[in-house]
């Protein structure tokens, strides 16, 4: 059993866990919070933004109280262009209500899914009294800008430092006096990084839950070969670890959790290599590449792709506003080759 009971109201269950449902303002959106107390090790608070399908997550030192936040939601209506700040809200209620302070902010890849929060968190974090906390990534970021500068003609003055700071490969940093390992994690994206934080690590989209699988691997600079090789380097982790996902997507014959929940935060290394159904223990590296690169083939664009991609690798921090005070993303349009000659008129 995952969670156990979902508590309304803080309460051990089987003393190792503290949980509750947490529901923002806004009715599509339905967050868990899931607390692990253990003795010497994080704190670990995951919160599922139903919208996009993802978990976000507070890891912190339970002496020092110093916490870190994963992969943060800010949310975003595509049919109004309304951005809204419910479930990053709900992310500074838990910080406030635990007590913790948060030295980092940090993104595992510019997500192609999700709008980031982390510009807006560390901003009202500030306003509230805190110190600044950094907003990171890994160091690739740079090659996936400069992709999408291009691809949205966005200015490089836009993306000058609007990270605070970039990780190289095994770069090690602390949350109170817990260590951070970050590890690079490509496939999904060429800057994909995750976070191993003693016997967890926060993968982002490198692997998800067994029933669900692997990530696609078919944006700019991705690639099925490296994401092979990133789940190799999870699965090859001692059995015990926990493998913290980016998104869930429960299939229809996932059980529910005596919650009522079916999403779940993790899987243990085991689990994955025994049940992952695109890469458990065996798959050959062809065999997963031949499935992903068909897969990919056939998939739709996300949602929020263009969207997501142009306020993410800017840090979530906003667009140069145009003369009038208005604020613009580039969405391309698309139509049949036939339509578009019909419309350019003749040569």
């Amino acid at each position: 059993m995952l969670f156990g009971k979902v508590l309304t109201a803080c309460g051990l269950y089987l003393g190792i866990s503290i949980l509750e449902v947490f529901r923002p303002a806004i009715a599509s959106t339905k967050a868990v919070d899931l607390y692990h107390k253990m003795v010497n090790k994080p704190d670990i608070y995951a919160c599922f933004e139903a919208a996009t399908a993802t978990w976000q997550y507070l890891v912190a030192d339970p002496q020092t109280r110093d916490a870190v936040v994963i992969d943060s939601v800010l949310d975003f209506n595509p049919v109004s262009s309304q951005i809204s700040t419910d479930t990053a809200d709900g992310l500074l209620g838990l910080i406030s209500k635990y007590n913790l302070t948060v030295t980092r902010i940090l993104e595992t890849h510019a997500h192609a899914d999700h709008l980031t929060a982390a510009t807006y968190l560390q901003q009202k974090l500030v306003n509230q009294g805190s110190s600044r906390p950094e907003i990171c990534i890994g160091a690739r970021i740079t090659e996936v800008q400069a992709t999408f500068a291009s691809k949205y003609q966005i200015n490089a003055s836009e993306l000058v430092n609007v990270f605070d700071k970039l990780f190289q490969d095994n770069e090690e940093f602390m949350i109170g006096k817990i260590r951070v390992k970050v590890l690079h994690l490509p496939g999904h994206t060429p800057d994909h990084v995750g976070y191993l934080i003693g016997e967890n690590v926060f993968t982002g989209d490198s692997i998800f839950n067994p029933d669900v699988g692997s990530a696609r691997a078919d944006f700019p600079g991705g690639s099925a070969i490296s994401l092979y090789s990133s789940t190799q380097t999870l699965l090859d982790l001692p059995e015990n670890y926990r493998l913290y996902v980016g998104h869930d997507y429960p299939p229809e014959a996932r059980a529910e959790n005596d919650g009522g929940e079916k999403h779940k935060p993790y899987t243990t290394v085991k689990e994955q290599r025994e049940e992952n159904k695109h890469v458990k223990t065996g798959t050959k590296e062809a065999e997963f590449v031949k499935f992903r690169s068909e897969r990919d083939a056939v998939l739709g664009e996300p949602r929020l792709l263009h969207q997501s991609l142009q306020f993410n690798i800017r840090a979530g921090k906003l667009p140069e506003a145009t003369e009038s005070g208005d604020l613009f993303l580039r969405i391309p349009v698309k139509a049949s080759k036939e339509f578009m000659n019909l419309m350019r008129g003749p040569k």
